[in-house]
């Protein structure tokens, strides 16, 4: 009998990502690939990398070089580039980085396993020649869930899939294989963004905004439920469109209810809202649902309104503002967070002035602060009156520190409320998980002071009694093991 066929993914990025690189290992695993964890004991290295920014591009890299030292010392005889940057750079990143064996866009995902065995057995394949995604389907975005199946789409593989295919996990098996016991998920909503932020290419290389039908956010859901899951997030581009390609721009309105209602699941969480979109329904529901978090992950970036002009984007600092009372009046615990870019071409002194006064009225709980650098491709990189590198980095380490104040007193004003926390991890460490208003990886964490009968995955009531920096220190009250029926509040 043959040896079998090993594969590790690395993932870089964002939650997206990571819900691709369970897609690809759902269609490895059904083709007879065993998925290993570590890159060393695979026949073939597969990264997921990321495009978004330099520094990410830098991160990405770095990985597919680390990866291929393992060639020659360990198991690995191929390093295979996929994700965000193999589809932006294609051929380029192929001729620039010829320790990768292989650099796959996303019309390859659907053929990975023979991609893979090509690569393994010493053959080329050609690296794809990026293209412009958005005009693979109809400007209307009432035309394009008819073009959909012809669009190599990441995340959105269907749930019920022909015999054969599906990971052999029951009747509503999504083509996804989890490649970690945690007890969240996310959940592709939709990919792709019709938002022409001036420095963005992101819509460039995820193309044009599409939504996944309800019944198969749903059905996968609820599979991952089946899996353990007690938390999912959901991830997109932009989750406020969500549905205007379905003729109902008010979907998630009514989806998120039903996904409250999934069997097993303790909380779900909506992540990338862009404020200018928000509207008062959707306010409504993310506040007063049962197991629906009340977090607003709002794409503010910048509060002056010279600035965001010039970012196509809307909005200023007392209309944002607005926003957040009307989230706080319905649900005084709200999370909000959101990212910032300073240095932008143009911004004045005043403009920065200006966004500080939004962050101390803002009263937000995570904030992320990345100095402007242009991206190619975008409107922003042809702008004239760019900043200085020293002075985008002044800025950047101004508000980074004014950043890091503001995070602090918003969880000191926690101090003495109730959160429901969920465990993430039990060892010798301590006991930690994350209340309603921190999603995974970006917003704290909750160090619980007594781990006595608790295991990952539980939902605790706790007290807030302490704080460090962002993160939370909090007292489980008695007889709070398990409680569910407010996971969400």
């Amino acid at each position: 009998m043959p040896e079998r066929r090993t594969v590790a993914l690395v993932t870089l990025g964002c939650a997206r990502n990571e819900v691709d690189s369970e897609e690809l290992a759902g269609r490895l695993e059904a083709d007879g690939w065993d998925l290993v964890e570590d890159a060393a004991e695979a026949d073939v290295a597969v990264v997921n990398t990321c495009g978004f920014v330099e520094a990410a591009k830098k991160d990405s890299v770095d990985a597919l070089l680390e990866a291929n030292d393992l060639k020659g010392h360990s198991r690995t005889q191929a390093v295979v580039a996929v994700g965000c940057m193999a589809e932006r750079y294609g051929k380029e990143l192929a001729e620039a980085l010829p320790e990768a064996d292989g650099v796959l866009g996303f019309d390859d995902y659907a053929d990975i396993s023979d991609r893979l065995q090509t690569i393994l057995n010493g053959g080329i394949h050609a690296s794809h020649t990026p293209r412009d995604r958005r005009k693979l389907l109809p400007i209307s975005p009432a035309e394009r869930q008819e073009s959909a199946t012809e669009v190599a789409l990441p995340g959105h593989a269907p749930v019920d899939l022909p015999d054969g295919l599906a990971p052999a996990s029951g009747p509503r098996a999504p083509l996804r294989r989890r490649l970690d016991g945690a007890p969240v998920a996310s959940v592709k909503l939709a990919s792709g963004c019709d938002r022409r932020c001036s420095f963005c290419a992101i819509p460039s290389f995820r193309g044009s905004f599409i939504s996944r039908r309800p019944s198969d956010v749903l059905n996968e859901t609820r599979w991952l439920a089946e899996q353990g899951v007690k938390e999912i997030m959901l991830v997109s581009e932009n989750n406020t469109s969500y549905g205007k390609d379905l003729g109902d721009i008010r979907l998630l309105e009514s989806l998120l209810p039903e996904l409250a209602e999934v069997d097993g699941l303790e909380r779900v969480r909506v992540s990338y809202l862009q404020p200018a979109e928000m509207r008062p329904g959707l306010i409504d529901v993310l506040t007063s649902t049962p197991k629906i978090a009340p977090y607003f992950d709002l794409s503010f970036q910048h509060s002056a309104p010279g600035v965001l002009r010039a970012m196509r984007r809307f909005g200023d600092t007392d209309r944002f503002l607005e926003l957040l009372d009307t989230i706080r009046s319905k649900a005084p615990q709200a999370g909000v967070r959101s990212n910032f870019i300073v240095g932008f071409p143009g911004e004045s002194a005043d403009d920065l002035a200006e966004l500080e006064r939004f962050l101390d009225g803002a009263r937000l709980d995570a904030i992320g602060v990345f100095g402007y650098s242009d991206e190619e491709g975008t409107e922003a990189a042809t702008y004239e009156n760019k900043l200085a590198e020293d002075v985008v980095a002044e800025r950047l380490a101004r508000v980074s520190r004014l950043a890091e104040e503001l995070v602090s007193q918003r969880a000191e004003e926690r101090l003495g409320e109730t959160v429901h926390v969920l465990v993430e991890s039990v060892d010798e460490d301590g006991v930690y998980g994350r209340g309603a208003h921190q999603a995974p990886e970006t917003d704290g964490q909750v160090l619980l002071t007594s781990g006595e009968g608790l295991s990952v995955g539980r939902m605790v009531e706790a007290k807030v009694v302490g704080t460090e920096g962002v993160d939370l220190v909090a007292e489980p009250l008695t007889g709070s093991l398990g409680c569910s029926e407010e996971a969400g509040r």
